[in-house]
């Protein structure tokens, strides 16, 4: 594992590279010294294979681990060919004026597990495959996008727009901003949120393959009627659209919170006090 430093001015860059060697995991750490420690800060993660995992912690420094995958020497390969080695992993973190950004690149990690200061002002999440995002005890606005794998978010705070296409999306909020739109959707998975009890906001929910459940009392707006038939231009087709979301106000009204997927269920969940 090599650590690699370059402090320009109050920007500070860290790379880690790391061989796989047989019948190991390499699991390296570092530390990311912000500009302002104790005021708010932005984090930024980004990788193509992996778990993504965000703690939030009793820090004024963002913390970065690393765990690479385990290969073994020998192993099959394609063809019956027998690996004799290579593999590597490079991730990099650089801070400027509060906002740490962490990618991974194309590298294989197996995880990336990054601790930051409880209140943050924002986090953005990304990765692609074989992995999966889970946000934990983080006061922020989170914003999280994923393609083959799970969004957990458990105990967070703020506002949260999630999307994956591939797995379920879980919330469960300690409060949240009372002014911030949300969005949750997936293709393929359940979408299971669950809101402080004195939750205000308009609902928009649609469920192509699946039910809708609600805890809270909400008032259904019928939403949009089919559409009078159109006439399709240049021949003697009609086209009648229909608007199969479910709208409906919680609480008076208030931010709209959006949730759709098209093969699984969405629950609407109120916290027990």
């Amino acid at each position: 594992m090599k650590i690699t430093r370059m402090i320009p001015a109050l920007i500070l860059a860290l790379t880690l590279t790391s061989t796989i060697q047989a019948q190991t995991e390499t699991h390296e750490e570092m530390t990311v010294p912000l500009s302002s420690p104790g005021k708010p800060c932005k984090v930024k993660i980004e990788s193509m294979y992996g778990s993504i995992k965000v703690i939030g912690s009793d820090v004024k420094e963002v913390v970065v681990g690393v765990e690479t995958e385990k290969k073994e020497e020998g192993s099959a390969g394609p063809g019956g060919m027998k690996r004799l080695g290579g593999g590597s992993a490079e991730v990099t973190a650089s801070e400027d004026d509060n906002t740490v950004t962490v990618s991974a690149g194309l590298s294989q990690v197996k995880s990336i597990t990054v601790k930051v200061p409880m209140n943050t002002a924002g986090l953005t999440l990304s990765t692609v495959n074989n992995g999966d995002i889970w946000v934990k005890d983080v006061n922020a606005q989170i914003e999280v996008n994923n393609v083959n794998g799970r969004i957990t978010c458990d105990d967070v705070s703020g506002s949260v727009v999630a999307n994956t296409v591939n797995g379920d999306v879980s919330v469960i909020f300690k409060t949240i901003n009372p002014q911030a739109a949300m969005a949750f959707s997936t293709l393929n998975g359940k979408i299971d949120v669950t809101f402080p009890a004195t939750l205000k906001a308009k609902l928009k929910l649609k469920s192509d393959q699946g039910d809708i459940f609600s805890d809270f009392d909400v008032a259904i707006d019928k939403g949009k009627q089919p559409t009078a038939p159109e006439k399709t231009d240049g021949s003697h087709m009609y086209k009648i659209e229909i608007d199969d979301w479910v709208y409906g106000t919680v609480g008076g009204g208030g931010p709209e919170i959006m949730m759709k997927t098209f093969q699984g269920s969405i629950y609407v969940r109120k916290a027990k006090q």
